[in-house]
């Protein structure tokens, strides 16, 4: 196939070879959810470790695994056994198929006829591609493009990813772009025969996209075999590992697997680390505390009172959530104003000088503050954040996502109504961040808050005010407030544990 030389010139050399032709079809992305399904669990892909420096910023960049190899070679089944193996808890894969450009007109009807080069450098957008990965490997959220492959066109809706421990690429010319191998710290190229390969390909394109035989065999011979010779195959010398026989070979994704292993060790080193730092310095000028009154303290009594009855936790903690909600929106910024009374006279008053406030609550327990901000926020928005522990981590995962438009212009309440060890906080926060909310905008309310997690979160991000009712200074080894209040959630909503569970089962419930 021809190719251009400024095509050519981004491309590293291709080396001769003498194997057989292979071949590649077009594009097999579909729209994937937030999650992967392997044969023994599901796989978040939404998530994000919570882990950040004293500054906020991710303390480690993501691990990026680059897989490459000709069309319908297993790259993404491949994929999926190395992210099984592996076990951890946030991993995004990233597929190049998402990354076709816009095609013209005259380019679509080539395309409807088995007349377009789908496997040609210039089919791809490389500077997308490339500034995609950079901040997902720096731990920021991305826009991906949806390409439905019916019409050869982009999608409207783009969806949103976030960046990950690892990260998957996989592709065709995964290793063809100078810029792009930067950005991959590990490069497998997955060699399977050619008419395995070939097999797999009619089966998929006659079965899945309603091609007949000699559509399929016109596009291989015309594009798929002279493309995989002069870019795929070549690539394959640039490859730290070569995996003969693709998923069929579990020696050497076992090899992989541990490999990557020692590269997140010192992530997790990292962590441990940041939730012990500076939990003897005094508590930072951002938090406030709401004045611990006889009426506060009182109801502090009643709320961590084992023996309280749910109604009566219920309600106090309601009121408890009211004067903190109070208390948190006496911190929003406010400008003077004159109004006139019904006297005829002026007032010299003050009125808020933001944009509008948004309420996002950490599912589940966080839920329970929102009544009291729709009780004195006319017309508040409110968005929804699920974070769930990891059981065989004990790590934050981000399961869900809802927040309103243009949030990043609002003053943010984000609410949890306990906080231990922070790292559910510091993701929700850091997803905020993703959307664009000044960091000086977000303001973390919570009932209770132990010590450790008000210095996790401060130190992490300086800006964000923290506000509570009250700080106990201890965490147990099940990372619970020590004296505490229990299970906000579980005694909020009646679903305590009955009492053959252990403490381990009842933590990682929270």
């Amino acid at each position: 196939s021809n190719s251009s030389a400024e095509s050519l010139d981004r491309l590293y050399p291709t080396v001769g070879s003498s194997k057989p032709p292979r071949k590649r079809t077009t594009s097999q992305c579909k729209s994937e959810p937030p999650l992967l399904r392997t044969s023994k669990r599901t796989i978040y892909t939404a998530g994000r470790p919570p882990w950040y420096n004293e500054h906020g910023t991710q303390s480690k960049e993501a691990f990026v695994i680059g897989l490459g190899g000709g069309s319908a070679s297993g790259k993404t089944t491949v994929a999926t056994m190395i992210i099984e193996a592996l076990d951890v808890p946030w991993v995004v894969l990233l597929s190049m198929d998402s990354f076709y450009k816009v095609l013209t007109k005259q380019q679509q009807e080539q395309a409807a006829s088995n007349d377009f080069n789908f496997d040609h450098p210039d089919a791809f957008d490389f500077d997308l591609i490339i500034a995609t990965l950079k901040k997902l490997k720096q731990g920021k959220s991305v826009k991906i493009p949806i390409y439905d492959f019916t019409t050869h066109s982009r999608k409207k809706e783009w969806k949103t990813l976030y960046g990950a421990n690892v990260i998957i690429f996989e592709g065709i010319m995964a290793f063809a772009d100078k810029e792009l191998l930067k950005l991959l710290d590990l490069k497998i190229f997955v060699d399977t025969d050619s008419d395995i390969r070939l097999v797999r390909r009619l089966r998929r394109d006659i079965s899945e996209r309603g091609r007949d035989i000699e559509g399929v065999i016109k596009q291989y011979n015309k594009f798929v075999k002279p493309a995989f010779d002069q870019y795929i195959q070549p690539t394959m010398r640039l490859a730290d590992i070569v995996v003969p026989r693709g998923s069929g070979n579990t020696v050497a994704i076992d090899l992989i697997v541990q490999h990557v292993h020692s590269q997140l060790e010192e992530v997790r080193a990292a962590g441990a680390a940041l939730a012990s730092a500076h939990q003897c310095h005094p508590l930072p000028q951002t938090l406030s505390v709401l004045k611990s009154t006889p009426q506060v303290r009182g109801m502090h009594t009643i709320i961590r009172n084992k023996e309280t009855s749910r109604d009566e936790f219920i309600f106090y903690s309601k009121r408890l959530m009211r004067l903190l909600i109070e208390h948190a929106l006496s911190l929003l910024p406010f400008q003077s104003c004159t109004v006139q009374t019904p006297q005829g006279q002026d007032y010299e008053g003050r009125t808020y000088s933001g944009k509008q406030i948004t309420g996002v609550s950490i599912l589940r327990a966080g839920e329970t503050m929102e009544p009291a901000l729709r009780a004195v926020c006319k017309d508040v928005r409110i968005g929804t954040i699920l974070i769930q522990t990891n059981c065989n981590t004990g790590e934050p995962e981000l399961h869900y996502l809802r927040l309103p438009k243009d949030i990043s212009e609002d003053h943010v309440i984000l609410m949890d109504c306990t906080v231990s060890t922070g790292a559910a906080a510091m993701m929700a926060v850091r997803v905020l961040l993703d959307h664009d909310v000044p960091e000086d905008k977000i303001f973390l309310l919570s009932l209770l808050m132990a010590e450790m997690g008000v210095h996790s979160v401060a130190y992490a991000f300086p800006r964000v005010k923290i506000i509570t009712t009250a700080v106990d200074k201890k965490v147990n080894d099940l990372f619970r407030i020590i004296p505490g209040i229990g299970n906000f959630g579980d005694r909020y909503f009646g679903t305590d544990a009955p009492p053959d569970w252990s403490d381990d089962e009842d933590a990682l419930s929270t």
